[in-house]
């Protein structure tokens, strides 16, 4: 979370935050997925569940919990309904802790509860310990906003069939080069994206181990989050928000309250969050994925005139490539950077087009190179 959102990418942070004890992340040595075994090692070896009940205590308890960071109220500060720069005055919110847990609720504005941002549902069939209980990805959230969320995958709203009263939304997912699912998705402000993309990337490393059975176990018709997951128990996440988790985590660096609640969270059940504490975690373990969203963030491409490619989105495995120029060489990618198709001295089969064929559903970026430039398109197979 941050006060003001900004679309570039900037990403130099490779300095750590917080108050990490001396030694915590030693054996945090290795690259990749290798990384991301040793830092599950690390954040599973201290941690003592505390029980469902307790994130009540620790909600009510510690200030890192509280609205320090915007209004300053000491309120409860619940990230679905908090209006940053605007003193909420609504309901009963802007809640105070403790007294306006809930309970029932019949709209926003009535009650605070305890909200999975990995839902429930996609653990509940394997084991609810400790995941249930874990603060790292169970915030405090409006009731009401909670279950208007339900079981629904994030992602960014085209058109939203609801929205809470700071903007959070849910709607059908806007299909582009960081997202191809076509599905209902929830989306939250611009300022707590990054908070929910290191929750998720905290989740897939806390239980590393436990990925593929979960993935197994969970039910696509009740959890429509399971969307997120690929099984795997290294990349974790699937080809549709990959992308886009990292490109939140990029967009919105860490804040004062994730510092803070990543100290508080320590202190009450003895883990970190490393993607908290050290941001280049993320793409120290998801390079390639990293490099395709930079890729697709940056505008320094030398492209070639008068070049396209139709359709786009395309649902038959295949599309075509008009260019004024003879192209030398067309390299398709998939979203984890592997070359999936390279087609040297391509034949045109009329005059100024290229085809390409035998494509999976996905999304891919293909590089088009002629004797003296090249561009990189997007495409996305439906």
């Amino acid at each position: 979370m941050k006060g003001i959102f900004s679309i570039l990418f900037i990403w130099s942070i490779s300095f750590s935050f917080g108050q990490i004890p001396a030694g915590y992340y030693s054996t945090a040595t290795g690259s990749g997925y290798a990384l991301k075994t040793q830092l599950s090692a690390i954040i599973t070896s201290g941690h003592v569940d505390q029980g469902y009940g307790a994130l009540w205590t620790l909600y009510v308890n510690n200030a890192a919990f509280h609205d320090q960071y915007d209004d300053n109220d000491n309120s409860i500060y619940d990230i679905y309904s908090e209006i940053i720069g605007s003193q909420e005055t609504f309901g009963n919110y802007p809640y105070t802790p403790g007294t306006d847990q809930c309970g029932n609720y019949s709209g926003e504005g009535v009650c605070y509860n305890r909200e999975h941002l990995v839902p429930q549902s996609y653990f509940d069939d394997f084991a609810v310990d400790p995941m249930k209980n874990d603060p790292f990805h169970v915030v405090p959230s409006d009731g009401s906003v909670n279950g208007a969320r339900g079981n629904y995958p994030f992602g960014t709203v085209s058109s939203p069939s609801y929205t809470s009263t700071n903007g959070s939304k849910r709607g059908n997912n806007v299909i582009n080069p960081f997202s191809s699912y076509s599905g209902i998705v929830f989306e939250p402000i611009d300022e707590f994206k990054g908070d929910i993309a290191r929750a998720f990337f905290y989740f897939a490393t806390r239980y590393e181990n436990s990925m593929t059975s979960f993935y197994n176990a969970a039910n696509s018709s009740t959890c429509q989050a399971k969307n997120m997951f690929d099984g795997s128990a290294n990349k974790v996440f699937s080809d549709e928000f990959i992308l886009l988790l990292i490109k939140w985590h990029k967009q919105d660096p860490v804040s004062a309250k994730e510092i803070a609640q990543n100290n508080a969270i320590y202190t009450f059940q003895g883990n970190r969050n490393p993607f908290i504490d050290t941001p280049s975690y993320v793409c120290s373990i998801w390079t390639s994925q990293c490099t395709n969203v930079d890729t697709l963030a940056s505008d320094s491409f030398f492209y070639l005139n008068n070049i396209s490619i139709y359709p786009n989105p395309t649902s038959n495995g295949a599309f075509s490539i008009s260019s004024t120029e003879q192209l030398k060489s067309i390299t398709v990618y998939n979203v984890n950077g592997q070359i999936i198709q390279e087609i040297k001295n391509p034949n045109t089969v009329t005059t100024e087009t290229y085809n390409v064929s035998n494509l999976s559903t996905g999304f891919y970026l293909v590089q088009l190179a002629s004797e003296n430039a090249s561009v990189t398109k997007k495409v996305i197979v439906n």
